[in-house]
């Protein structure tokens, strides 16, 4: 029969133990873990091991090669997409046959489908979180020149970001990377979101019962309409004086307001000089996550890590001293006096804290604002805290 062939990067399982000679849907093994997951033409499972959760989808070879190299680029680019580790192939197997070949990515924590994201029928207060951080998805995408071909609501996983949903793409094989996208390209692909979109509301609609005419049909179209704004905001070029550079720092602003990191900057001069047209070269939609990174270490979706370096400042202006040595260690002193020990506190909760502290961080980061904003004085952690959970541990109000 022969012995599959393995591509595993270095640092992780080499997944020797799983049983390749068989299909991935007769695996009943002990590693197998039952997770959440949207609907695919694939068979995926997920296994733990010491070091994390893995996913395993099996495909055709041809497709398992093309979607294993597509992830490895958009890593490499910073995307918004799962992390491939693996490629594991079965030569005895005809490359065509769907478990000849699969592709192990590794397990995005505390994520879920939009089938959990709904909650029953209809997106209700979610709805404006998602649209927004569809359209934001598919913005980052093609800016790194990633032509999807297939964006539907089961090919994206979600999680909750604060008072917002981040996404995450898990599914390439249809995708393509360019140097850049043409106009054409972009629409084509949010053509196939709108269409295929509308079929996923359908179908959520049958398995419900729900008549077809209240099934939330346009919800892909109302995604199209907040990325053409975001799309224009993100590549625009204006044109400013000599004088006013000050539009340019306050266009970068927006832009780092927006999550999106600014790499370069290019000015070329128009009307004899006087004035300069500005070109930002923007990447992924990471600046506060990296930022937040760059100064305690800490790894946060880009909501909560805007959340999280708000409460750093907080830090820094209330107990931080003037001295420039004292500035420097405030963010390390603010992880081991305020971070670590509250963070250590919520994972002791017996509920949904614990399933995903750094979000319940957020929540607790919220409602002390709502207590010192109705207060109008600040409002100390350890009351905060007592109260957080009186009220029943309150989160972000959907919007």
């Amino acid at each position: 029969m022969g012995t599959p062939q393995f591509l595993v990067r270095s640092g992780h399982p080499e997944f020797l133990d799983l049983p390749w000679d068989r299909p991935l849907a007769e695996w009943g093994h002990p590693r197998r873990l039952d997770l959440p997951k949207g609907i695919s033409r694939h068979e995926v499972q997920f296994f733990g091991y010491d070091d994390g959760i893995y996913a395993v989808k099996e495909l055709p070879r041809a497709l398992a090669r093309h979607e294993y190299a597509v992830l490895r680029q958009l890593e490499d680019l910073a995307a918004p997409a799962v992390r491939p580790l693996g490629l594991v192939e079965r030569p005895w197997l005809d490359p065509y046959e769907e478990a000849s070949a699969a592709v192990v990515t590794r397990y995005v924590e505390y994520a879920f489908s939009y089938r959990e994201l709904l909650s029953g029928w209809g997106f209700g207060e979610r709805r404006n979180q998602m649209l927004d951080a569809f359209a934001g998805l598919l913005v980052e995408l093609h800016l790194l020149g990633c032509h999807w071909g297939d964006c539907s609501l089961s090919n994206v996983l979600y999680r909750y970001d604060a008072g917002a949903v981040d996404m995450t793409m898990v599914d390439a094989e249809t995708a393509r990377l360019y140097p850049a996208l043409s106009d054409g390209q972009r629409e084509d692909d949010l053509q196939l979101m709108v269409e295929n979109v509308a079929g996923g509301m359908a179908d959520l609609a049958a398995e419900h019962g729900t008549d077809l005419d209240l099934a939330d049909l346009f919800l892909g179209e109302d995604i199209a309409a907040r990325y053409h704004p975001l799309w224009r905001e993100v590549t625009g070029e204006p044109v400013v004086g000599r004088d006013e550079q000050y539009r340019i720092t306050e266009h970068t602003r927006r832009l780092n307001e927006l999550g999106f990191e600014v790499d370069d900057l290019v000015l070329t001069p128009q009307a004899g000089g006087s004035r300069m047209r500005v070109r930002l070269k923007v990447a992924g939609r990471n600046f506060h996550s990296h930022r937040l990174r760059e100064l305690t270490g800490i790894e946060a979706a880009e909501n909560q890590a805007r959340q999280i370096l708000s409460d750093l400042r907080y830090y820094e202006a209330t107990a931080a001293q003037n001295a420039p040595s004292a500035k420097r260690l405030a963010p390390i002193r603010w992880r081991v006096e305020v971070f670590e020990p509250m963070l250590a506190r919520l994972r002791a909760l017996p509920d949904r804290a614990a399933l995903d502290p750094i979000q319940a961080y957020t929540d607790f980061l919220h409602h002390r604002y709502l207590l010192s904003a109705e207060a109008c004085c600040d409002i100390p952690n350890e009351e905060a805290f007592a109260r957080w959970l009186a009220a029943g541990q309150p989160g972000y109000p959907l919007r």
